[in-house]
């Protein structure tokens, strides 16, 4: 059974820029910083405010990657684009909704992210 995001959208669901076309689902690891690399795993889905260069290491890991801020021309929607990692970008809310660990459903096409 599906539980939606507490959000203020009616549908329950994040919502964002997405990039890539498909449905995927991981577990969610959000980074603050830099200290919180060593946590992330290969094909975890990648939750931060933004990435920056020093993210491309693990956004060369992520399943899917998913940004509080941003738009079609910021850094995470570039490498997303250039290297062809599903992503939405520009949530709002991604850190404050998700937890590392959560099991989310994203939709790139949509650009929707639902919590499992």
């Amino acid at each position: 059974m599906k539980k939606n995001i507490d959000t203020n959208d009616t549908n329950g669901e994040l919502r964002g820029v997405g990039m890539g076309m498909g449905i995927i689902s991981g577990t969610v690891r959000v980074v603050r910083n830099k200290k919180q690399f060593y946590a992330f795993k290969n094909r975890e889905i990648l939750v931060a405010e933004d990435t920056n260069p020093i993210y491309l290491p693990l956004m060369k890991k992520a399943r899917v990657v998913i940004t509080d801020r941003g738009g079609v021309t910021s850094h995470a929607a570039t490498l997303a684009r250039e290297f062809g990692i599903p992503a939405v970008i520009g949530t709002k809310v991604a850190t404050k909704v998700l937890k590392t660990g959560d099991r989310v459903e994203v939709n790139t096409k949509t650009g929707t992210v639902k919590k499992l």
